[in-house]
């Protein structure tokens, strides 16, 4: 036993010899990492090269790197949104050698990295009109769609959420964007996989299948220059996300979570109970008087609710043997303000980025997704309930209609009526699944024997399916007709990419130049499955509706070719010119327009970089931008609309043998030359920065032209199809002027404000609509609610699309409108409809968006307001309820008004009159938050918490719900809540 011990003991002094050896040949390297405003920096990656020594700083900015042989060696310190700087250092034995670093924040760095498409160039050598907005700025509080979050940041662009529902879409718009009936909305490319835009059923808004907090940074490209290099798919902007990526060091696990409550803030104002009573006992004969009853009850009230939201989040993120690695988990719970609207979402994200071949092959693979469920309220609900008489209770025990109060006719529902609000919520049951998955591997190779070429390998996905079931009680008000309601729903998006190109660049020394260039080839398919399921009575027996086919496939496929060189002179003088050629499906294979070319050049001087102002200590950046060329559209035209299509014709079109009657085919009208849109840009724009960066921003000023418009015109009656036909017909115009201003007005190391502000002036007009000149012709766009058939929208010459097409209103001597009584536009005696003129439109001529953020020590205020003027809305709530002919509803109910009734007093409805039509010019602020970082807590975690208010007011004329609706047409809109939120961070 003694042996035993004394060989023990023996090895355990032979190893503490060979330890203390081993440490007396090695250091250690502790220090910190400041931003220039010697703030801390926590998560910084610090990594000794070529070693696996690796660690994070903590909150405090501090690192330690243990276990470092004795010699000189090179640090780097990287932070995404930060240069990264590298110190050489010198360790000696036994010993720690101390160092500081101070990272510069890339937003002041002209050498800040920005992602363009198929690549990055360093802002200094921009030759187009690009933004970026990094996760720092972004707007904080409950943010359920990627969208959200750069609201109000960027010049040029205007997003426009759909209302409060949870997960809700938005309208997203880059410079206003360039087509009327094909799309008009931007492409969005995330992590290079560009996202099938295709509406996925089970979920309310397809952007809400990507979780926010996954997203690092986005770049918003918006002339041609930029987005050329993207073709057929570019015309109204491209949006580039780029999502968060592993780093080198040890683990790092973050948890995040936010928990809000949304409340209605703001309803539509209506008639109380009492006024209501006073008016129909004045105004009412005896049968009407008869119809109310002795409740007082707020519909709206009714319906809404408080909602609660939690949204958590937790990531690992690091790097093993050399791979960097992130993996993401996030689940979200969103009830919405009306009654039974949920959306519950799981999400999930990997990353890694292993590098080979002496780091000459990097590998990028990213996987994401999701899966939702959710409960749809029915948003009926929402203009029932402004309508709904206030003076009938929400239960009625004697109701055969599931204990809910109805408006009857005989033995049935009065299908004159509205129903009742609440019962429309409960005695509904619509329920959505979707689940989204999209991911690439991206391989990009340095060749070994030419170091300045690179192939890159671009393989990715965007796949998607939606489904979900309707369910109806046959005691139910709102489908008592066809006894209950059973129906199921579900499609499959596919979305395949596979890109390569070539990319090289050399530096020139002996000619002081630079080339950067591309050359590439992309193959897209997109499919879309659609199933048509029957639909059923509540005891599942009886077909409603039988569908044709089982099913329906689109399906559509653009191979592309595209080429970019950029080359540099001194540093100081820089051309670009950019082509694509796209082949699409959805063009005759036979005709040569299935083939478009679309090109683009650019010319950027950095005057700044001249011998007589780059000395100056206060100008640091000077740069003009000039950039034209072309950029093509081909969605929202249908994948086979230049071939021949049978449809079915509708119930008035049925063909008799014997007894039965028998459903006809008819030709659809088809164009078989059908070509791209295409749209034409220039861009003059200035780069301006002062005091080494702390002042910076831009100008642009831009002319967009589109051509062979895809519009809708008539044919003769008569031809044997149907009387409308898609064709490329017309023209638009586009222009505008967008300024940023960026800066830091205090920077100290306790105290430090920066502000931002954006402007942006926008003005757009048709200039052809037909195929021989007709300034006179117009089509129209919109139509109303409440007046079937009429449309209040249309688009004509010389004025911008979707203006408001109505009468004159004549106003009395109390300034009260006079019920039918408009203004002789044409002279001719009488009111007809050539007396109807053109007034406003809905889309804004200025955009302005303002950030400010305050920071002393480790409090930080920051806010954001945005401003729309001179966009106007038509009041369709009031236009369509605000009538006597409502209230004493000859249909047999008593039915609410809005308060715009006691200021006209209408007898009936005067939809075309531009009473309605308002101005809804707004400002807005949408953000205010409070955080407070404290730091390292108890040496093992950092800390971080925030308070937050989201649509904190509005300022308006307008006198409706909400001045933001993007059709212009305010009707039934979801209120958009207001949201206090409570954040915690903990970092491990």
């Amino acid at each position: 036993m003694r042996r035993f011990y004394l060989k023990n003991y023996v090895l355990l002094l032979a190893l503490m010899l060979v330890s203390g050896f081993a440490f007396a040949q090695s250091g250690s390297i502790s220090g910190t990492v400041l931003d220039t405003k010697r703030e801390s920096l926590p998560g910084v990656s610090v990594t000794v090269d070529g070693t696996t020594v690796g660690t994070a700083t903590d909150m405090n900015g501090a690192f330690k790197l243990n276990s470092v042989s004795a010699g000189t060696h090179t640090i780097t310190a990287k932070y995404i949104g930060y240069t990264t700087l590298t110190k050489t250092v010198t360790v000696t034995a036994g010993q720690t050698t101390n160092v500081e670093f101070l990272l510069t924040a890339e937003s002041q760095s002209l050498n800040e990295v920005v992602v363009i498409g198929y690549g990055t160039q360093q802002k200094k050598e921009l030759t187009g009109s690009i933004a970026t907005v990094s996760s720092k700025d972004f707007q904080k509080g409950t943010i359920t769609s990627p969208e959200q979050l750069i609201n109000g940041k960027v010049a040029g662009v205007q997003i426009v959420s759909g209302g409060g529902q949870p997960g809700a879409g938005s309208e997203i718009r880059i410079r206003a964007g360039a087509s009327l009936n094909a799309s008009k909305s931007p492409l969005i490319v995330v992590d290079n996989v560009p996202l099938n835009a295709d509406l996925i059923s089970g979920v309310a808004n397809p952007l809400t299948l990507i979780n926010p907090n996954d997203i690092e940074t986005f770049t918003v490209l918006k002339d041609a220059n930029a987005t050329a290099i993207y073709g057929s798919r570019a015309s109204n902007g491209v949006i580039l996300i780029t999502t968060k990526k592993g780093a080198s060091g040890k683990p790092q696990i973050n948890f995040s979570t936010n928990n809000s409550l949304s409340t209605a803030n703001r309803k539509v104002n209506v008639l109380s109970t009492n006024q209501l009573r006073d008016y129909v006992n004045t105004n009412g004969n005896a049968t009407q008087k008869g119809l109310l009853g002795d409740a007082s009850t707020n519909w709206q009230n009714e319906i809404f609710r408080n909602a609660y939201t939690t949204d958590n989040n937790l990531s690992v993120s690091g790097s093993a043997k050399n791979t960097p690695y992130r993996v993401n988990i996030g689940y979200l719970n969103q009830d919405g303000i009306l009654m039974r609207d949920n959306m519950n979402r799981v999400s999930g994200a990997i990353g890694i980025s292993p590098k080979f071949f002496d780091k000459h092959l990097k590998v990028d693979l990213n996987i994401k997704g999701t899966y939702s469920k959710s409960t749809f309220a029915n948003q009926g609900a929402i203009g029932s309930a402004i309508m709904f008489d206030p003076t009938q209770t929400v239960r009625d025990t004697s109701s055969k209609y599931g204990d809910y109060f109805e408006w009857q006719s005989g033995a049935n529902p009065n299908p004159n009526t509205p129903r009742n609000p609440v019962a429309l919520i409960n005695l509904k049951d619509d329920k959505g699944r979707a689940a989204r998955s999209f991911g690439n591997l991206q391989l990009d190779y340095t060749f070994h024997f030419l170091p300045e070429m690179r192939a890159n390998l671009n393989v990715g996905y965007d796949v998607s399916r939606g489904q979900g079931t309707t369910v109806v009680p046959d005691f139910a008000a709102q489908n008592y007709s066809t006894q209950g309601l059973r129906s199921r729903y579900m499609n499959d998006v596919s979305n395949k990419v596979l890109e390569f190109y070539l990319a090289y660049k050399k530096d020139f020394k002996s000619i002081n130049s630079n080339l950067d260039a591309i050359a590439g080839y992309g193959y897209y398919d997109n499919k879309r499955t659609t199933n048509n399921y029957s639909s059923y009575r509540f005891d599942g027996t009886t077909a409603i509706s039988n569908p044709v086919f089982p099913f329906d496939i689109q399906q559509s496929r653009l191979l592309s070719y595209y080429g970019r060189a950029i080359y540099t002179y001194a540093g100081k003088y820089i051309l670009s010119g950019t082509i694509r050629t796209d082949g699409s499906s959805r063009f005759s294979p036979e005709d040569r327009h299935r083939w478009g070319v679309f090109p683009s050049g650019a010319f950027t001087w950095r005057i700044s970089e001249e011998p007589m102002l780059k000395s100056s200590n206060t100008l640091s950046d000077l740069k003009l931008r000039v950039s034209y060329g072309v950029t093509g559209q081909q969605d929202g035209i249908g994948n086979y609309t230049y071939q021949p299509i049978y449809g079915l014709s509708a119930n008035e079109s049925q063909y008799q043998f014997g007894n039965q009657f028998y459903y006809m085919y008819a030709p659809t009208a088809y164009d078989k030359d059908l070509r791209w849109e295409s749209t034409a840009t220039t861009n003059i724009g200035i780069d301006y920065g002062f005091l080494n960066g702390r002042i910076s921003g831009a100008v642009d000023v831009f002319y967009k032209k589109t051509k062979d418009l895809l519009a809708v015109v008539n044919i003769p009656v008569g031809s044997n199809f149907s009387n409308q036909l898609l064709t490329n017909v017309g023209n638009m115009e586009n222009k505008g002027v967008e300024f940023s201003i960026n800066g830091a007005a205090i920077k100290s190391k306790s105290f430090n404000w920066d502000l931002g502000f954006n402007f942006t002036y926008l003005e757009n007009k048709v200039t052809n609509l037909t195929l021989v000149p007709d300034d006179d012709y117009f089509v129209p766009a919109t139509t109303i609610t409440g007046a079937t058939g009429n449309y209040i929208q249309y688009h004509t010459i010389n004025r911008a699309p979707n203006s408001f097409y109505v009468y004159k209103q004549v106003y009395g001597d109390n300034g009260k409108p006079l019920e039918g009584v408009y203004e002789d536009l044409d002279g001719d005696g009488s009111i007809t409809a050539s007396d109807r003129y053109f007034y406003k439109n809905p889309a804004p001529k200025f955009l302005m968006g303002f950030t400010t953020s305050v920071n002393y020590q480790k409090w930080t205020v920051a806010t954001v307001l945005r401003a729309s003027i001179g966009n106007y809305m038509y009041d369709n709530i009031s236009s369509n309820l605000a009538t006597r002919s409502n209230i004493l509803n000859s249909g047999g109910s008593i039915n609410n008004a809005p308060v715009d009734f006691l200021n006209t007093g209408f007898t009936v409805n005067q939809y075309n009159s531009d009473y309605y039509v308002k101005n809804a010019s707004f400002l807005k602020m949408d953000n205010l938050s409070l955080s407070y970082n404290a730091g390292r807590v108890a040496n093992s975690f950092n800390l971080s918490v925030s308070a937050n208010v989201q649509n904190v007011f509005v300022v308006s004329k307008y006198k409706g719900l909400d001045p933001e609706v993007f059709t212009g047409i305010d009707y039934n809109l979801y209120p958009r809540p207001r949201i206090y939120t409570l954040g915690l961070n903990v970092g491990f």
